[in-house]
């Protein structure tokens, strides 16, 4: 694991830059396999796989110019959804900070950056995942922009990728369309803890065009972040036999995403679903993010599926909010069912018609 991407040449006479910015739409994305648990500089426990979202996404616009103060800090200006965010500015220039390394040219710049979610941030649909790629995105199109340096697609998503997870682990499978692995796993060529990998030319048709329906449980920011919950899994009595499990369930799911198998897939899906919220609850001290309505959703579901035979399947990723995957076919019937049965549990009623995605979009 010698790949690091620290380049001191990468450096600017910033009086002589002229103003540029990078633009992108990024994904969220929904891991089938969960990475939960890490190591080192953001390192995982375990490989994950997952899959790309369309209609989660972060819009991130970075926009850079000279510097105007003299200093060797990050100079940042920083909005999300047009409204100053100290907290979440505070988190992006430390970021930032961390980078510079790899890009030694943000410290010899001013730092303009604009973001916004299509969802409710820090409440379980993975808003670090499809913020961290979008700005780890839009830096390499800077350093493209300023250097020449990342022509060659696959190079500029793989050093992408290793930057999204320096901010956020999950976050470095957003870079690619339809699904995405991350962690190393011998029998996947090029499978590495450092970035993720596309899998998509590995995977069935039918996945390919799958539906996800969100169900926002709650809107609100959840009680416990994903950071603190990885870190909780350091003294968790389950955490080696997870790991174990993890590995086992990523070699049936590639499996079962090469055949097409989606009764599988399904019960595989589910199974990391429940997994990782009883991890949570045997943490120390335990917590609980799923709420009654979560639970309610997961019995109707259950029931849906026994009575009508359709590959209706749900997961949930670290927070309340229902993920309902189902092939492209039954998106009608499902959709009527959500309308009928579920959104009345949702809050406000509202629920996310998603499906696996095209990947990242520059704009």
């Amino acid at each position: 694991m010698a790949l690091d991407y620290k380049n001191p040449k990468l450096i600017v006479e910033s009086s002589k830059v002229e103003p540029g910015k990078a633009v992108w739409r990024s994904p969220s994305n929904l891991a089938i396999v969960k990475y939960w648990g890490k190591h080192g500089r953001q390192l995982p426990r375990n490989p994950s796989i997952s899959f790309t979202l369309e209609s989660a996404y972060t819009e991130t616009e970075v926009a850079y110019e000279a510097r105007r103060q003299a200093g060797t800090g990050v100079e940042l200006d920083f909005r999300f959804d047009g409204a100053p965010n100290e907290a979440f500015a505070e988190k992006v220039r430390a970021f930032l900070d961390s980078i510079s390394d790899i890009f030694p040219f943000i410290r010899q710049l001013k730092w303009t950056i604009r973001s916004t979610n299509s969802f409710p941030h820090s409440s379980g649909i993975a808003s670090s995942a499809s913020s961290m790629s979008a700005l780890a995105l839009c830096l390499c199109t800077v350093e493209d922009m300023l250097f020449g340096t990342l022509e060659d697609d696959s190079a500029f998503r793989q050093k992408a990728s290793f930057v999204a997870r320096l901010g956020s682990g999950s976050a470095c499978r957003s870079v690619y369309p339809a699904l995405a692995m991350w962690g190393a796993m011998g029998e996947v060529e090029g499978a590495s803890d450092l970035y993720a990998i596309p899998m998509e030319e590995q995977t069935h048709e039918v996945f390919k065009t799958y539906q996800d329906a969100i169900l926002i449980v709650s809107k609100g920011e959840k009680s416990v972040s994903s950071r603190a919950g990885h870190a909780l899994m350091e003294g968790n009595a389950y955490a080696e036999p997870r790991y174990r499990q993890a590995r086992q369930h990523t070699h049936e799911l590639l499996s079962a995403l090469r055949t097409g198998e989606e009764e599988r897939f399904g019960q595989l899906l589910e199974a990391e679903a429940m997994t990782l919220h009883a991890l949570m609850m045997a943490s120390n001290p335990p917590y609980i993010l799923i709420k009654p309505h979560t639970l309610t959703l997961i019995n109707k579901v259950q029931a849906y599926r026994q009575e009508t035979g359709q590959p209706l399947y749900f997961s949930l990723d670290a927070g309340p909010n229902l993920h309902l995957f189902y092939p492209e076919r039954i998106k009608e019937e499902i959709q009527n069912f959500i309308d009928a049965e579920l959104v009345q549990y949702c809050e406000d009623g509202r629920w996310i018609a998603d499906r696996v995605g095209k990947g990242p979009l520059q704009l």
